[in-house]
């Protein structure tokens, strides 16, 4: 039975994720720092589905949390196929100038830290088998910088270095690694972003039609679905009214 990790599945991208791929009938362990959001994913998916859920409520940026948690996974969970490094967030649009300290860290520990943390208690195993597909959710901040989104911008980066990295790392092991950097797309992306102000996040979307969370899972299971010998290294989408930073908006 295939083996399927999702970090930060508890909305947006992990969510849509782990309900497109539930209906493959797989085991899957989705993650989340929210409990009553998480075992309501699993729930629901249990219930519509023959993929068997294993919630596991940690935070990302602490590494005692991540080893407890993964080092006590079941047996039927353990030897994973298939992880998707989805955890993370933006935080305000400060110019350099006037940044917290507080918004950087807590980027640089989801995004950087987080992601490092995960695949290191994991890959592990996949070397150990020879096999195994690792992907991480990047963003078009992977290759382009816009205004206010410094250190957001910096760990986007730093992840598409990382999957570089990764996949020569891993060549030798028959390991894939796959970034998949979506551009703007109506999540609670934007809400995160600013703090729970409805108002600033909304209009982030106005007067074009953005991509939306099962338009990367559908990505994802497409990336997924090819033969053994092909690897898809990145895929960049955006939505039609987006190319690069630069977004047309109706007026």
């Amino acid at each position: 039975m295939k083996v399927i990790f999702i970090t930060g599945a508890t909305s947006g991208f992990g969510e849509a994720i782990a309900r497109t791929l539930a209906k493959q009938n797989v085991h899957m362990v989705i993650t989340g720092r929210t409990e009553d959001k998480l075992r309501k994913v699993a729930v629901e998916i249990e219930a519509s589905t023959q993929t068997k859920v294993l919630p596991l409520v940690f935070d990302v940026r602490d590494p005692k949390a991540c080893e407890e948690a993964i080092s006590n996974m079941p047996q039927e969970f353990r030897e994973v196929d298939v992880l998707i490094n989805n955890a993370g967030l933006a935080v305000e649009l400060n110019p350099v100038q006037n940044g917290l300290l507080d918004d950087w860290e807590r980027m640089i520990d989801t995004n950087v830290k987080g992601l490092l943390y995960v695949t290191r208690l994991i890959s592990p195993g996949m070397v150990e088998r020879k096999r195994g597909h690792i992907i991480n959710i990047g963003s078009t901040a992977s290759h382009e910088v816009y205004y206010g989104g410094n250190v957001y911008c910096a760990t986007k980066h730093a992840v598409l270095a990382l999957t570089k990295a990764m996949r020569t790392d891993f060549l030798p092991y028959n390991i894939k690694v796959t970034q998949i950097s979506p551009g703007a797309a109506e999540t609670n992306f934007s809400l995160v972003r600013f703090k729970g102000d409805s108002a600033r996040a909304d209009k982030v979307y106005e007067g074009y039609d953005p991509l939306v969370a099962q338009d990367i899972a559908d990505v994802v299971e497409f990336v997924l679905s090819r033969p053994p010998h092909v690897c898809l290294n990145e895929i960049i989408m955006t939505p039609t009214a987006q190319f690069n930073g630069v977004i047309h908006k109706e007026k």
